[in-house]
């Protein structure tokens, strides 16, 4: 069988079946619920080089549709037939990105020769280390975010290497639940293997292996295609974490984009240094890491949604990753939340993306979806589970309003039903939906927000929520729209409110009802475009008050109508065309009058001068003295004063 367009189309299909079987497989024999529920997990086929060739279609995390693995398979110094081998060691080739994130693969092998390697991931809810879940902003090195298996064999000619296997087993706190994931995860590469034998034997080896460049080829083509129609130019634009650390000051992702002809270059210089917490990403400075150009793929598949996603999507993109950055961490420091770095550098690409083109691409999402994980106990036995990610929806489109409650970043990534949690863990629902005014208003309006409110029964139960942002820092708007509603973590407890900010790990006693919501959508064009019988059946449907319908939009609701003239009038007095492209909300914009691009240039060289352990430090230290002195503050003095007072950092 010649592989012609045609036939190239169908082997492409069959591959992406074979990844869909895997990704079933694994899905349906997890014990975890954040792998058979969430679907926190990723299947590949990668070509003998390592580049992703085939990923499930609607299953899992779409992160690594892109991923190389050729710098991990080239840690293994032979394969036999039979081999699988394991890692999660952020810096061993940069495909694991943290600890809980076990990558396997395995090679299939044809009359004695490597064709191709079936290859996967899953988040473990834990995996030992200094918190439940494993993960925190608050931690500060690699080594307290659980158990680092290197680059090995588990299984070797098909036989379990025990050893590793006990190692794995003591470390972890529900070694149970994690072995059975393990398990499922080897049953999925199995199947894809056996799914590769009967591919090839129905087109044939040589056509299999050309069958695989053509995919990668015909990927690349396309997306060489989309980027034609970008408008050339350069384009800058930056978001913010709320928090560097735990209170800290605001983490800065800077995207400059060029766009030439059919290529793409993502600069992240402007980023934030490297970090004294854990919001660090371990690319290697890889220019075509997945987790640097996720953004990249979201786009192009939005102008786009034929693209065929794989490795060659990303050919035509460079990423510039500056070496001791939040962007391209150095060891040993901690990873952990690198999936909020992760979120806002898409929200940046988005961003960016839409200063070049903002009738095509949508405003917004939130980037702060709170993953929710919890450690309790029952009366015989102990439970670390996940409760499932509480977030935002999308930003507002061009054409229509954001998905509500998911959509924009949750990729593929599903909630937790609450009668699964309740049944798997001791507490009590007491609300999940969406978020009442959450959503930014716009002509299209942002996806609404989701809350959770749950009451625990155990003492020494502990709650952590991964990936807390949004509570300063709101979601954007475009061309018009208003950002989205902040996000909140709180317990009530004995007729108290305590307020948790952005802190991630909290301790509950016996009776504690913790809410959380997270943050709406931004909103894409005028509010006062929208159509007032869209805004009145928001408020029927309960996503909308009254009130917010009269200051929002200027539709005056009145006996559970709208009142024509009286919205007439009142929108008449409202804004008629937008005063920015974006439209960030107060706190962000209170934030950059004071901290202007020229004064990020200047901190990001000074910074960039210095030893990477000492530049968290530094930038603290920079910070605290700008808020000291405000708007007059000198940079050049403020780093002459802090080389005076610290010539260590220069022998460092």
């Amino acid at each position: 069988m010649a592989i012609d367009g045609r036939n190239l189309q169908i082997l492409a299909n069959y591959c992406a079946a074979a990844a869909d079987a895997m990704a079933f497989t694994l899905m349906r024999t997890a014990h975890s619920t954040f792998v058979k529920e969430t679907e926190d997990f990723s299947c590949q086929i990668v070509s003998r080089s390592g580049l992703a060739f085939a990923s499930p279609r609607s299953f899992g995390a779409p992160w690594y549709s892109g991923i190389d693995y050729a710098p991990v398979l080239a840690l293994i110094e032979e394969y036999a037939d039979g081999d699988i081998c394991i890692t999660n060691d952020a810096y061993a080739g940069n495909v694991a990105t943290h600890s809980p994130d076990i990558h396997i693969w395995k090679p299939v092998f044809h009359q004695g020769e490597i064709v191709c390697f079936v290859v996967g991931h899953i988040h473990n809810t834990d995996v030992g280390g200094a918190v439940p879940a494993s993960l925190s902003r608050s931690l500060t090195d690699i080594v307290q975010e659980g158990i680092r298996i290197p680059p090995l064999k588990i299984m070797r000619q098909g036989q379990l290497n025990e050893e590793v296997a006990s190692i794995m087993r003591l470390n972890v706190r529900v070694p149970d639940q994690n072995w059975g994931d393990f398990k499922a995860q080897l049953a999925s590469v199995n199947v894809g293997e056996r799914k590769i034998h009967d591919i090839i034997a129905r087109f044939g080896i040589a056509d299999f292996l050309q069958g695989i460049e053509g995919i990668l080829d015909y990927a690349e083509a396309q997306a060489r295609s989309i980027i034609k129609t970008i408008p050339d130019g350069e384009y800058f634009y930056a978001d913010y974490a709320d928090e560097d650390g735990e209170g800290g000051y605001p983490c800065r992702i800077a995207i400059t984009l060029r766009v030439q002809g059919d290529q793409l270059e993502l600069d992240y210089t402007g980023s934030d240094p490297q970090l004294a917490s854990s919001l660090n990403m371990p690319t290697g400075g890889r220019e075509r890491h997945p987790l640097a150009l996720v953004g990249v793929t979201y786009v192009l598949s939005t102008l786009d949604r034929s693209l065929l996603l794989n490795a060659g999507t990303l050919r035509p993109t460079r990423a510039i990753l500056p070496p001791g950055t939040v962007m391209n961490c150095e060891a040993p420091a901690a990873v952990g939340m690198r999936s909020l770095t992760c979120a806002l550098s898409q929200i940046a690409t988005i961003g960016v993306f839409s200063l070049a083109m903002p009738e095509r691409l949508p405003a917004n999402s939130p980037g702060g979806n709170s993953i929710m994980n919890i450690r309790t106990q029952t009366q015989n036995r102990s439970v670390v589970a996940s409760l499932g990610p509480v977030g935002g929806g999308a930003g507002g489109t061009p054409r229509h309003d954001g998905p509500d409650g998911s959509g924009g970043l949750s990729a593929f990534l599903k909630n937790t039903p609450i009668e699964i949690n309740e049944a798997e863990v001791p507490i009590r629902f007491h609300r999940y939906g969406l978020a009442q005014d959450s959503a930014g208003a716009g002509r299209y309006r942002g996806g609404l927000a989701t809350e959770m409110a749950f009451e625990v029964f155990s003492p020494n139960t502990t709650i952590t929520a991964r990936n807390r942002n949004r509570s300063v820092f709101a979601s954007a708007g475009v061309v018009g729209g208003q950002s989205g509603a902040l996000s909140y973590f709180r317990t009530r407890r004995d007729g108290e409110v305590i307020n948790h900010g952005n802190t991630d790990v909290i301790h509950c006693l016996p009776g504690d009802v913790v809410e959380v919501r997270g943050p709406g959508a931004g909103g894409y064009g005028l509010p006062t475009q929208r159509d007032a019988d869209a805004v009145m059946q928001d408020v029927r449907c309960g996503y909308l008050s009254v009130a917010a319908a009269r200051t929002q939009y200027g539709v005056v609701v009145v006996d559970h109508h709208v009142d024509r003239a009286a919205t007439e009038h009142l929108r008449a007095t409202m804004p008629q065309q937008a005063a920015h492209h974006f439209e960030h909300g107060e706190a962000r914009s209170r934030f950059e009058m004071l901290w202007t691009p020229q004064r990020y240039q200047l901190l990001t060289a000074f910074l960039a001068s210095a030893p990477v352990s000492w530049r968290h430090f530094l930038k603290t230290q920079v910070f605290r003295a700008v808020a000291e002195i405000g708007e007059t503050a000198d940079m050049a003095q403020i780093f002459s004063d802090l080389r005076q007072r610290y010539p260590a950092m220069a022998n460092n």
